[in-house]
């Protein structure tokens, strides 16, 4: 597969294992994977992070919810590393446009991953702003899915929506096949939860294998009951 792997999370633990894992191309977070992990101090845990990433990839996200004040925490973190992409959403709390906010950090050099992508619409404006930039587009393909919606036909727009230098991202993976869709659909990376990195070595297993050792997993666990 051609397609890169950013593992997905905030355990600083979990994180530098996964960093030496050679399948695994660069690291990412989000403020709810930093809240359920506890995090306090933002600063000292990206420092940490960049220090596990080992020059692959991060992508970290701005708080704030105003244009002026993403730009100014976007620029801030991009100052921390030259690896680093900064995650925008692309619309904030109040469903007003972050277009102009992204645009303004890429005319200066910031790499951004603008998140939170749900729409072709999204997806064009997107790809648009970031105007051919060392950039990342991601899009949510997984809770497309979740609404009951394919997410192959947007991700496929994307791909051929997009230009340059520009990356697609497939993002809230749900399972291993994710990963041979995002592939086979040109994807150029995907996230995956530690809990799918794990799973990775599975495929390709032959499944008449897996069905011996699932009737073996049932036999053993009903040992001692009688009808």
């Amino acid at each position: 597969m051609q397609i890169r792997i950013f593992a997905d999370g905030a355990d600083l633990a979990t994180m530098a294992e996964l960093a030496k894992d050679d399948r695994v191309s660069g690291l990412t977070t989000n403020p709810s994977l930093v809240r359920k992990a506890g995090i306090t101090n933002y600063r000292d845990f990206a420092r940490q992070v960049l220090a596990i990433a080992n020059d692959k990839p991060v992508s970290l996200e701005v708080f704030a919810d105003d244009l002026a004040g993403m730009e100014r925490q976007a620029q801030e973190i991009a100052s921390w590393g030259e690896n680093i992409y900064v995650k925008l959403p692309l619309i904030n709390t109040k469903g007003q446009s972050t277009i102009e906010a992204i645009e303004n950090l890429v005319k200066i050099g910031v790499k951004v991953n603008v998140t939170a992508v749900f729409t072709k619409e999204q997806i064009y404006l997107a790809t648009r702003a970031l105007d051919d930039s060392d950039s990342i587009v991601s899009i949510f393909a997984g809770t497309i899915a979740d609404a009951g919606q394919d997410p192959m036909k947007f991700m496929r727009y994307a791909i051929s929506h997009r230009y340059g230098k520009t990356k697609i991202l497939w993002a809230s993976t749900r399972e291993v096949y994710n990963v041979i869709q995002a592939d086979e659909c040109g994807c150029d990376i995907i996230t995956c939860a530690p809990s799918i990195i794990s799973k990775l070595g599975g495929i390709g297993a032959k499944l008449e294998q897996r069905s011996l050792e699932t009737v073996k997993e049932f036999y053993n666990d009903g040992k001692g009951y009688s009808i």
